[in-house]
């Protein structure tokens, strides 16, 4: 293993996730409901490890073997952060009792769990940017390139943990039903502006 590559594809990798987005929204929701989080930490994980993978190993190539594969997930994309998006707005609208952190409306795993691999899977940033751009960066490793992988997958995994649990740090201030309202329209207008930035680069 290169420790070099492995420090590098950490730094890269954390650099990559750190930016606040859909899927990013999404776990620090769920941290702050202390809803399924250690499920869907982990679930954004292994998913990681996924995409990390196929970028690293050769894959990256897909879109260049299947151009309307890009097409397809840039509008699917779009399509569930727009929905997505409008659902916050409705939350925040309604102002639910059911937004409080410690008596939140229980969401079924199953349906968590299936939101978060959408927030993963039909997000073009994740499927595209970050497999092509880490496999690309990881071809100058040669054969270290399995350990610049290995960083950045450690990198994401941290990341997650870190903001699921670290939500409930501020989860106090999110007592207040009207803290909720804000949120709910900050990750409205995050989730409708990745998608309009989806939709204007196509």
């Amino acid at each position: 293993m290169s420790v070099g590559a492995l420090l590098a594809g950490y730094a890269v990798g954390f650099s990559l996730i750190l930016a606040i987005g859909a899927q990013n929204a999404f776990v620090l929701r769920q941290g702050l409901r202390r809803s399924h989080v250690f499920a869907v930490c982990l679930t954004c994980s292994l998913s990681e490890v996924a995409l990390v993978s196929i970028g690293v190993f050769g894959f990256g190539r897909l879109t260049e073997l299947a151009p309307w594969f890009s097409t397809v997930m840039l509008w699917g994309g779009a399509l569930f952060l727009l929905v997505y998006g409008a659902m916050c707005f409705r939350s925040a609208w309604r102002g639910s009792t059911g937004m409080q952190a410690d008596g939140a409306a229980e969401t079924s795993l199953r349906a968590t769990i299936l939101a978060c691999l959408a927030f993963t899977w039909l997000n073009p940033h994740a499927i595209l940017d970050t497999v092509v751009l880490l496999g690309a960066l990881s071809a100058q490793y040669g054969e270290g390139r399995g350990s610049f992988g290995a960083g950045a997958i450690l990198a994401a995994a941290s990341f997650f943990f870190l903001l699921g649990y670290g939500a409930r740090l501020v989860a106090p201030f999110f007592a207040k039903p009207s803290a909720w309202r804000v949120l709910d329209i900050c990750i409205g207008i995050t989730m409708w502006s990745i998608a309009l930035g989806l939709i204007l680069r196509h």
